[in-house]
């Protein structure tokens, strides 16, 4: 019998329920579905990973690492990021190694943004951007990317922009819809910025995941923006860890200051075993860098898979997702049709309209290909069985 309380709380965020990730999730236990929803793998890392944390608990790596991150870790970080991307951080004031991404994300927005100020973001977006930012007393402003290649409207971020304006999210390669910048998406912002106090938080936790010869182009690879930027990125994504919750911030020692302030109150230090560990791996550059082909494979296949489909496949150019369209064979709406595939076809996805704030539907669904190939293929056998309502 749950606990009944006379108090009543004042929510922060009264219109914040359970996220859609849960929703689905707990609809595709009950139908016992395939998961093609979710953005984790359902395959194993590679066991030296494994055996690298293990070695690293056995040796005794077992209590707080050093508030912004084990050294050894931070230092190949920095060596990491010059060699890709030509920027060199200060291993010890510009890196931050946090408890996951999520809350490299939430110390950036907490240290650097402040009640009254304005946070533009990009819609569809990952959902916690706009509540992260209402949580510090900030308005958090929505721009929808164009319709069809999901790109900037640059015109309008241009005149959304005022003196209130704090922060810009970026989120590049882009979940959910799997589009990327562009060196001259770079310039254009470094542009649009240049003469302003603006901070750049750039969300690059699919930067190794890119298609079909495509390169990075983050804030570190432009020195104007990598001067005005909070990165974040994450080795659960990278090296299919994702319920390891390591991530890691890069930023110039100005901006990192304050989000240590943030960071040191509410981890204080990840998870020590394993830095440890991944401060090993990334000595070997291989194990993060043919992350692109690999997951190619799994899109080309899935892609293949579903061509007999009703569904219309969207290009996908980075992440481990892609978009399909359902909107030439039902009228449904899109959470209408993921339900209908849960229920009726054992399939979980996720409707795009959860990745806006005010529920834009564009008839579209998300599909996951971070899964191994029975699940892919079972996955997709059942989707070209969708019968068009």
């Amino acid at each position: 019998m749950a606990l009944k309380s006379a108090l009543q709380p004042r929510s922060k965020l009264p219109d914040v329920g359970t996220t859609i990730f849960s929703v689905i999730g707990q609809l595709s236990a009950q139908h016992n579905a395939i998961n093609l929803s979710q953005g984790a793998p359902d395959f194993s890392c590679d066991p030296l990973l494994v055996a690298g944390v293990t070695r690293a608990m056995q040796q005794g790596h077992n209590q707080y690492a050093s508030m912004t991150g084990y050294p050894p870790l931070r230092a190949a970080l920095a060596d990491k990021v010059e060699t890709l991307y030509g920027q060199r951080y200060d291993a010890a004031s510009e890196v931050l190694v946090t408890a996951s991404a999520s809350e490299g994300l939430f110390a950036a927005i907490a240290g650097l943004v402040h009640p009254g100020d304005e946070v533009i973001f990009f819609e569809p977006a990952f959902d916690s951007y706009a509540p992260m930012v209402r949580l510090q007393g900030a308005t958090a402003i929505g721009l929808k990317l164009q319709a069809g290649d999901f790109s900037i409207n640059w015109d309008e971020l241009a005149a959304t922009i005022t003196p209130r304006t704090r922060m810009i999210i970026i989120n590049t390669p882009h979940n959910p819809s799997s589009q990327v910048l562009s060196a001259a998406d770079l310039d254009r912002l470094a542009l649009m910025l240049r003469n302003t106090d603006i901070i750049v938080l750039s969300d690059e936790v699919y930067e190794h995941i890119l298609f079909d010869g495509r390169r990075h182009h983050g804030m570190a690879t432009h020195p104007e923006l990598a001067a005005r930027s909070v990165i974040v990125s994450s080795f659960g994504k990278t090296f299919h860890v994702t319920g390891w919750r390591v991530g890691y911030l890069l930023a110039p020692a100005a901006l990192m200051e304050e989000v240590v302030k943030v960071h040191q109150f509410m981890m204080f230090a990840a998870d020590t075993p394993m830095q440890v560990a991944f401060a090993d791996y990334l000595q070997q550059p291989e194990n993060y860098l043919g992350l692109g082909e690999f997951y190619q494979r799994k899109r080309d296949l899935l892609a293949s898979l579903l061509q007999d489909s009703p569904f219309t496949l969207l290009p996908s150019a980075g992440s481990f997702f892609m978009l399909a369209s359902f909107k030439d064979f039902s009228d449904e709406t899109d959470a209408e049709m993921v339900k209908r595939l849960i229920v009726d076809y054992g399939v979980a996805t996720i409707p795009l309209s959860a990745f806006y704030t005010d529920g834009t539907d564009n008839k579209l669904i998300r599909l996951s290909f971070a899964k191994d190939e029975a699940t892919l293929k079972a996955g997709a056998r059942a989707l070209c069985q969708v019968k068009p309502r």
